[in-house]
């Protein structure tokens, strides 16, 4: 089997540079690293990863924190491509990744999430679609492994967003355009990204001189496609009922346009509905969502970008909060009144 020496000798390097292509640091060009990954592939070489761990003190392994209420897991589409771009960047760059949970037993108790990071000697976390304020969370992000939070924001740690006030705005501005006046909005559970959301709704339609009654504003939860299809009907037995209904997320949506169809009622003839992430499902079914899409790829890369910079430059790196701006779809769903 081919070593280091022959590796090096193909390429015309030092074994010291093949060694530090081979361990990804950081003083070796992107060029130089591509070259010798091609050479040692070609060799049928694979760096022994508890002797790399040992030179690099790093595992190269990133830690993936990701639950929620609705156990949708990967199921759940705009994670699932926040969480694949979060992959393929981190493997490009020759990493690893380990979803965190605290399932796993230490003795006679199960594991915190950061006594589960350290099993698992994870070189940094990446949180997602958590209950950040839960002590387990925090125990986290106030410790000393590197982190970058998705959709929420920490002072004192790197995160990467949406645009959820810029969103909002775009797509009830559009709605409004196309003649509506009385929209409701059924929207999430409390959250930092469902706060930017209710509260952006609210001050578009304010300023734009649309009042927003209470009962327009109904709490249901992401991904539930159950319980949004209960708001939705509640909304529909209104006196005064809305012309136009944007709902928690596209995949919730399905929930709704049940309701819809079981009152009788046509989508857009009779009524309106509005999406938000933008998932692939939205342009599948008829009529096509109207629905404002989130960049996931992107926001996942950023992520694994970002953890990856502070795991390899520590004194360099800064912590810095990234938004990232969706694009409204002007989908069926939303006629002209």
């Amino acid at each position: 089997m081919a070593n280091i020496k022959d590796i090096a000798a193909k390429c015309g390097l030092s074994v010291s540079t093949v060694s530090k292509a081979l361990n990804s640091y950081s003083d070796v060009s992107s060029s130089t690293k591509q070259r010798v990954l091609k050479v040692a592939e070609e060799f049928g070489y694979f760096p022994n990863s508890l002797a790399r761990a040992l030179k690099t003190n790093r595992t190269y392994n990133l830690g993936v924190l990701f639950t929620d209420e609705a156990n949708s897991g990967l199921k759940q589409d705009y994670f699932a491509a926040v969480l694949n771009g979060f992959k393929e960047e981190a493997e490009s760059r020759s990493y690893d990744i380990t979803f965190i949970n605290h399932n796993m037993n230490a003795g006679s108790h199960p594991m915190s999430y950061l006594e589960h990071c350290k099993y698992r000697n994870v070189d940094g976390v990446c949180i997602a679609c958590v209950n950040f304020l839960q002590p387990e969370v925090l125990e986290l992000i106030n410790g000393s492994l590197p982190v970058v939070t998705i959709d929420h924001i920490f002072n004192n740690r790197t995160n990467i967003n949406s645009n959820n006030v810029i969103g909002m705005r775009d797509l009830v501005t559009y709605i409004y355009q196309m003649g509506h006046r009385k929209i409701a909005y059924v929207h999430g559970k409390k959250s930092a990204v469902t706060e930017q959301r209710v509260t952006s709704f609210c001050r578009t339609l304010m300023e734009l001189g649309v009042e927003v009654p209470s009962e327009y504003l109904v709490l249901s939860a992401y991904h539930d496609t159950q319980t949004t299809r209960d708001c939705v009907r509640r909304l529909l037995e209104l006196p005064n009922r809305p012309t136009c209904i944007v709902m928690p997320d596209d995949y919730a949506a399905l929930g709704g346009i049940e309701a819809i169809e079981a009152a009788g009622l046509k989508i857009p003839e009779d009524i309106s509905i509005a999406g938000y992430d933008g998932i692939a499902l939205s342009q599948v079914i008829k009529p096509q969502l109207t629905t404002l899409q989130q960049d996931t790829d992107r926001m996942g890369r950023e992520a694994a970008r970002r953890l990856i910079a502070q795991i390899e430059n520590p004194l360099t790196t800064i912590v810095e909060s990234v938004t990232l701006t969706g694009t409204l779809i002007h989908g069926q769903s939303v006629a002209e009144i």
